[in-house]
């Protein structure tokens, strides 16, 4: 996409400023322009599936998305709209809710319709869009509506303010029409209600270090930032709740410090979690940290991370990038890629993405305009950074700008056999590699009978500490009684991989595999303890960096008591890196090892069969 010339001066690391991010909104915008309906109700964009809602509600997604898009746009620039997109989208509001349907289906009576929220599921989703917009563009659109169309809308949003119908960050989004409606002083005792309400239910949910489950159960992703943490302190903010703001922002700047180290040096966020088509809406948290003051992140750090998120998608030939070669936005990641779609993903999903624009509120004067960008901590040095309550470890190095994700605590969307979700289930995930798709599963360990492995089951965390974390799972389908005790520590590009497979059968084979990397990465696997030592090459059918990735494995048996494994497995974009094996001197007794790294640090692992626990003591 060619946007703006750079600006090297200001942006040593991109080269991307405020002009970067208005004009390419306004391209985004434009580009979607041909599908809008006769009245501009919906946004039918084209794609070969449609979500499980149906087309009429993925026309409102195209129009709500953008419309946010469109909001952040003009409320950035004060009003000023040259390309007249309040104008479109006040028309959409006025035909959209003229006629609502009670049902997703289409009909050529009714071409600009939207589907009622109390018939459709997703158009709560979406009505958080709507009055999102309709709040920050309130001067210029709302205010000069006729009362006729304001009153339709307001009809339509309300229902949005019962109870959720989905037990996770589905709640924030009646608390964000409420906001609206609070403002506009419509319903505003109900409104408080629902804000009350949902808040309450989330609060619930919070486990502390700025981590929500999404959800009664464990869930981390991305949505901790950009939508448990994103609505309520925006709320917060919008309404001048001091008190509020004095509740939920020190929680988001918590969160930053782990959302900040996500993101690899070329710009790529984690690919870890659902909804990753939303790309560049990973950078909404950091910009609302700048917006309210709860940021650990200069604001020269805060560019500096925004726009490589953006450029990371946007600066990229047409059609091997974020968008096609129409400038629309793609179902997947570098271009399409359906193995990452969700079912209830359509063609208008990835314009969610528009979240990521939430900087355009800060005005040009404001420091993270006019500041130098800073560098990210993936580019400083290597870090280790243990995440308790998640039960997450990231690992980066600096010479690359890679950064891993060992997964050690999140069993969100992870179930049995063939649905297992490999953007959950895997132990570890990098802003360079897979997940892969099909074949061979990357970065995973499991039990294996007939060229088949089990999946992992859901991680219960053990504990975790200074460079390393543990989990405790079932392997499904498996045995019954069997139990796996794992354990990763990282220190640099080096991963120590520990398995204690307890309960299996003697001689049941095992496996575990590594880094599923595309050309301009090395992964490497050696065994150390308990496999065989052949190292495999397997097949797999691609990830979302590139098709037919490399991946190694290795192959062991279970003996006659509990069982222990161990690797040493690397990711690096190094050129020439030497072996793996000479990072680290490793000595194992029974269930005990001893790591030493090159510089000397040591640490004293125990992998307990009876409680299960780990243990670990510098030495």
């Amino acid at each position: 996409m060619s946007i703006a010339p750079e600006n090297r001066e200001l942006s040593p690391h991109t080269g991307w400023t405020r002009a970067h991010w208005e004009r390419s909104a306004d391209q985004l915008l434009l580009a979607v322009r041909p599908y809008a309906s006769p009245g501009r109700g919906l946004i039918n964009l084209p794609g070969e599936r449609p979500s499980w809602s149906g087309p009429r509600s993925d026309g409102l997604e195209g129009y709500a998305r953008t419309w946010l898009l469109a909001a952040l746009r003009v409320a950035g620039a004060q009003g000023q709209d040259p390309h007249g997109h309040l104008d479109r989208y006040a028309d959409g509001l006025a035909s959209g809710t003229q006629h609502p349907l009670s049902t997703g289906e289409l009909s050529d009576s009714s071409p600009d319709a939207w589907p009622l929220t109390t018939h459709v599921r997703q158009a709560i989703v979406e009505s958080a869009s709507v009055a999102l917009g309709l709040r920050l563009t309130r001067p210029w659109l709302w205010d000069k509506l006729d009362d006729r169309t304001r009153q339709r809308a307001v009809d339509w949003l309300l229902p949005a303010l019962g109870p959720s119908p989905v037990d996770n960050n589905w709640w924030l989004f009646g608390l964000t029409v409420a906001g609206f409606l609070q403002d506009a002083g419509i319903e505003t005792d109900r409104a408080a209600a629902t804000i009350e309400r949902a808040l309450e239910r989330v609060d619930q949910w919070y486990l502390g270090d700025g981590w929500y489950s999404d959800g009664p159960n464990r869930s981390f992703d991305h949505y901790n930032a950009w939508a448990l943490h994103f609505y309520p302190v925006l709320h917060a903010h919008l309404s001048g709740d001091r008190a509020l703001l004095d509740r939920y922002g020190p929680r988001l700047r918590d969160q930053l410090d782990a959302h900040t180290r996500l993101f690899g040096a070329d710009g790529a966020p984690m690919p870890y979690g659902r909804s990753l088509t939303y790309r560049f809406a990973a950078a909404a948290a950091p910009w609302l940290g700048a917006l309210t003051g709860h940021t650990p992140l200069t604001p020269g750090a805060t560019r500096r991370l925004a726009s490589g998120s953006l450029k990371y998608f946007l600066d990229r030939p047409p059609g091997r990038g974020a968008t096609d070669t129409a400038g629309l936005l793609t179902l997947g990641w570098h271009g399409p890629y359906p193995p990452l779609i969700q079912h209830y993903s359509g063609p208008a999903s990835p314009y969610w993405a528009s979240k990521g624009y939430l900087g355009l509120l800060l005005p040009p004067e404001h420091p993270v305009w006019t500041a130098v960008e800073e560098s990210l901590p993936a580019e400083t040095e290597d870090a280790t950074v243990t995440l308790g309550a998640p039960g997450l470890l990231i690992q980066s190095t600096a010479e690359d700008g890679l950064v891993r994700l060992h997964n050690h605590g999140s069993n969100n969307h992870v179930g049995g056999g063939a649905d297992e979700d490999p953007c959950y289930s895997r132990f570890a995930y990098s802003t360079g590699t897979g997940p892969t798709s099909q074949g061979a599963p990357d970065n995973h360990f499991g039990l294996m009978s007939q060229g088949a492995s089990t999946t992992r089951g859901p991680a219960v965390p053990l504990g975790s500490g200074p460079g390393w974390a543990a989990s405790l799972s079932e392997p499904r389908p498996g045995p019954p009684g069997v139990r796996i005790v794992s354990l990763t520590l990282a220190h640099g590009r080096a991963e120590l991989r520990a398995h204690l497979v307890i309960g299996a059968a003697p001689g049941t084979p095992v496996r575990q595999t590594g880094w599923a990397t595309t050309p301009g990465r090395t992964g490497q696997l050696h065994p150390v303890h308990g496999y065989a030592p052949q190292v495999r090459e397997l097949a797999a059918e691609s990830t979302l960096f590139g098709p037919e990735p490399d991946i190694r494995a290795l192959h062991g048996t279970t003996g006659t008591t509990p069982s222990l494994f161990i690797a040493l497995a690397s990711l690096t974009a190094q050129p020439d890196p030497g072996p793996v094996h000479t990072l680290a001197d490793i000595q194992v007794t029974g269930h005990t090892v001893r790591v030493t790294w090159q510089n000397g640090t040591t640490h004293r692992l125990v992998l307990d069969s009876t409680s299960p626990t780990v243990r670990t003591e510098d030495m």
